[in-house]
Order: structure tokens, then sequence, then C-alpha cells
């Protein structure tokens, strides 16, 4: 028997398809709004400062996409196998082992969602001071993420309506802001084609380090993986989803950082973390704050609804599996894994109450690429142990996009070993801790009953 014939074997096969309704148009939006956050509007200030070179810039940001359309590539084969709910818990658990999955799932379910959006409730929090100055920021952050919830509690339908809605105004937003940035904002002494001195930065340390912080803005691409079971025609929608929302947002990034560079000195953005409020001042003069700000807080709101949409289906799926967690897999009668939203919003509000979001998504970060990592390798393994398997797609480029994926992917791990070795020793312990957890209700008389019935 294969790994992934025992992974098939070892887990129950439900919702392997036929969805409940979700379109390409609303799995797209997921991928685009889990994608833009905050992360676009932060990291040029510290890239610029080392890398001097509008080229130089724009291509880490489309080598940054291309490396996340090879990972759209392999997910995309693995979701079409085996177009289950719940991302790297059903892709490592088919491609090695139940144990495999369940160490990524308990990443995921515990605080792999909940800090990111915590974090992006606070940003929500602080941008909406620039609009609305007297307001705390922390209601406000606690008040949205509760909001959302409650959208999602009322069932697929209208949630998927919210997001679409949100998604579409977040992008009509970025792209109303890149046009008044052309045709407003004053074009400064940056050169966009390459010149003699480039190809120094892109061979240059600091282009790769930036790649680093280049890939999590782009993470997210693989957000449609985690509601699978719910897409219509999962096999062919999940791989579209995946391509043209990581295009979109591909397009959207470059764009944007070009924009910032038209318009903004060079000496103005060195350094600074805020670049698209220091952009919008430039474009816009003294309401170029508020203007940036509102457009953050609209594209928070969807990016948090993405997360508290595909986050809680990893616990509901793996309730589903182990009986000591069967709880958080029922639905409410408007299909809503209610215990489950439940559950991602208590843990949300805990890291926001304590302030330690931003401690925790450093300490997950390298058991996220982990993941990933070994997601991707499943594909080449499963290529070469389980090459009968049904594949209605196939990655494009293999092998040469996944081995690209994983490169880069290598790269980021050892950066982060070697830059943050007691954050990745945390996320290591993490990790561990699922295995433990995991091999607890293996021994359990109901456990083991349910895995013989499978």
């Amino acid at each position: 028997m294969t790994a992934s014939e025992a992974g098939s074997a070892a887990w129950p096969g439900r919702h392997l398809g036929g969805g409940s309704g979700v379109s390409v148009l609303v799995a797209t939006a997921i991928v685009v709004a889990d994608m833009i956050g905050v992360g676009v509007f932060t990291s040029l200030g510290f890239q610029v400062k080392d890398i001097p070179s509008g080229f130089s810039i724009l291509l880490l940001w489309t080598v940054g996409g291309v490396v996340a359309l090879c990972g759209v590539f392999a997910y995309s084969e693995l979701g079409a196998m085996f177009p289950r709910s719940s991302g790297e818990y059903n892709f490592l658990s088919r491609a090695y082992h139940p144990a495999f999955g369940f160490l990524a799932g308990w990443v995921s379910a515990t605080v792999g969602f909940a800090a990111p959006v915590a974090l992006a409730a606070m940003a929500f929090g602080e941008y909406a001071k620039s609009v609305f100055p007297d307001l705390p920021p922390i209601p406000l952050a606690i008040g949205v993420v509760w909001l959302v919830s409650l959208v999602q509690l009322t069932g697929v339908k209208h949630s998927s309506t919210f997001q679409l809605v949100s998604t579409i105004l977040k992008v009509i937003l970025i792209v109303a802001f890149l046009v008044a940035g052309f045709i407003i904002g004053e074009r400064q002494p940056i050169n966009f084609l390459p010149v003699q001195g480039d190809f120094g930065h892109i061979a240059s340390a600091p282009f790769a380090i930036g790649l680093v912080f280049v890939m999590y803005s782009f993470s997210g691409w693989n957000a449609a993986t985690y509601i699978i079971g719910e897409m219509k025609t999962p096999q062919q929608s999940l791989p579209r989803s995946l391509l043209w929302g990581t295009l979109i947002v591909m397009v959207l990034y470059v764009a944007l950082n070009a924009v910032f560079l038209y318009a903004t000195p060079v000496a103005k953005l060195a350094g600074q973390l805020d670049v698209a409020s220091v952009a919008g001042t430039a474009i816009f003069g003294s309401v170029g704050g508020r203007i940036v700000g509102a457009m953050i807080c609209v594209g928070l709101i969807s990016s948090i609804s993405a997360m508290m949409w595909i986050g809680p289906r990893v616990m509901m799926t793996m309730g589903e599996d182990i009986p000591a967690l069967r709880v958080f897999s029922r639905k409410s009668s408007n299909g809503a894994p209610a215990y489950a939203i439940l559950w991602q919003l208590a843990v949300a509000n805990l890291l926001l109450f304590t302030r330690s979001f931003e401690a925790v998504l450093e300490f997950i970060q390298f058991s996220l690429l982990f993941c990933s990592f070994f997601t991707v390798a499943g594909v080449i393994k499963l290529r070469i142990t389980a090459p009968d398997l049904p594949r209605p797609y196939r990655a494009w480029g293999y092998p040469v996009t996944p081995l690209v994926f994983l490169l880069v992917t290598a790269f980021m791990m050892y950066y982060l070993l070697t830059q943050r070795p007691m954050q990745s020793l945390l996320s290591m312990l993490i990790m561990l801790s699922g295995l433990l957890i995991y091999a607890i209700f293996r021994k359990r008389p109901d456990a083991v009953a349910t895995s013989n019935r499978t």
C-alpha cells in the first residue's frame, strides 16, 4: 500500500466533490482577499533602502508572483486529486500520513488563521484612526472580527455575497488609487527599465532577503484549497480560482509598487513602514493619509472575511475525522460550521486582548513554510509512488515549477533558522505538540474504531 492509499484508508472521505455552490468568481475573491493585506503597503520602504532601483524592485515583486504561481500549479494538482476542504491537512494526510496532516491542521486550527485575523483586525483599528481619530482601535478591531464572524455564521450564500462585494470594492479602490497616482502624481526620477548596475542589485543579498518578505505578502495564494468541498466542480474551479486570483494580485502588487516609486521621492520612502500613507500624501496632499487609510480599511475587512471563512474549515474537517473533535464538524441549519467559526473567533479575540498575535505570527512562520514545502514536495512524491492515481489537473511546467517553489521556500526556511532561531524552534515545538496530541487521540478506543470503519 502506498502512503497516499494509506492516507485515504485512514481518514473518512467526506465532501470529496460536488460542493455546495461556491463559484469560481467567489473562490477567486477569497484568494485575492486573503493575499492582499498590509504587506504590500509596508514592505517597499525597507526594500528601496538597499535596492535603489525601480526596475529591480518591480522585478523583485514579479519574481515573488512567479514563485507563488509555481505553488499554485502544484496545489491545483493535489486539490483536483483530493477535492476535500482543509488545505494542507488534507494534502499531507493523503501524500504522506494522517499524522503529518494533523500536524498541519493543528497549526492552522489553533493559531494559523486566528493570529493573522487578529493582526489584520488590529491594523484595521489603527488605519481607521486616520479616518476617525476619536475612535479607539481595540474596540474597532474586536467589532470588525465579530461583524465578519456573524456574516460567516449566516451560511455560505451570505458569506459568498459579502466576500464578493467586499473584494470587488477592495480591487476598485486600489485601481482608483493607481490611476490617480499615475495621473495626479508628480513623476519622480525613477527608471523602470533596466540600467547599468541593476544586475548587481538583482544578484545581491538584499534582493534575496527582500524576496523573503515579498513572499510573505504573497501568502494566501492557496486560500481556495481550504474550501474545495464547497465548490462547484472543484476539479475545474480550484485551478482556475488559484490561477486567476494569484495573477490579479501579482499585477496589483507590481502596479502599486510602481505608483509608489513613480509619485514619491525615494528619499521619503526609504526606511518608512507606512509607505502607502507617504505615497498618499505625495499624491493627494494633506488628505492623502485619510484616503489611503479608508482604502486599506475596506481591504482589511475582505481579508478578515476570507480568513474567517477558510480557517474554520480546517477544524471542521478535523472534526469529521477525529471523534474527540467531532463537535467542530457540526453545521448549523444554513450549512455554516458554527462551532468551528466560534472557536476561531474566540482564539482571535484572546490574541487581541493579550496583544500576543505579533509574537504568535513570528512563531508560526516556519511551520507554515514547512507545511507548504512538503505539500509541494508531495506532488513529486505521488508522481513517483502513485503514478496511476487519477489526475484531473496536472501541474503546469512539472517538474521545474515545483522545484522552483521548493528552492525558494527552502531558502526562506534557512533564513528564518539563521535569523530567528528561537522563533523557528518554538514553531517546531508547536508542530511537535500537534504530533503528541495526534498520538493521544489515536490511542482512544473510539478513534481506533472509527479508523477501522474507514
